[in-house]
């Protein structure tokens, strides 16, 4: 089943993939499209990230110490003057 693309930039895209790649143009869409689905789906959600890097933070042990709120002013130039 055909289908036509009707957009300059896409088909100067395409023929210089399928140039690059040696291929022609409808390997070369099918690459494309092939690759960008693989991304996809090996994508990890910005909610999985942040879990993973939560857990990793509280996987570490409690110092029992309290923060130094002078120091950590000091750090961000928000000390009183």
């Amino acid at each position: 089943m055909p289908f036509h693309v009707r957009d300059e930039r896409t088909t100067r895209l395409v023929r210089e993939l399928a140039s690059k790649r040696g291929c022609g143009l409808t390997e070369a869409v099918n690459l494309a499209v092939t690759n960008e689905l693989r991304r996809a789906d090996e994508q990890i959600p910005l909610r999985d990230k942040i879990a993973a890097l939560r857990a990793e933070v509280l996987s570490r042990p409690a110092t029992g110490l309290e923060a130094d709120k002078a120091f950590y002013d000091w750090l961000s130039d928000e000390e009183d003057e």
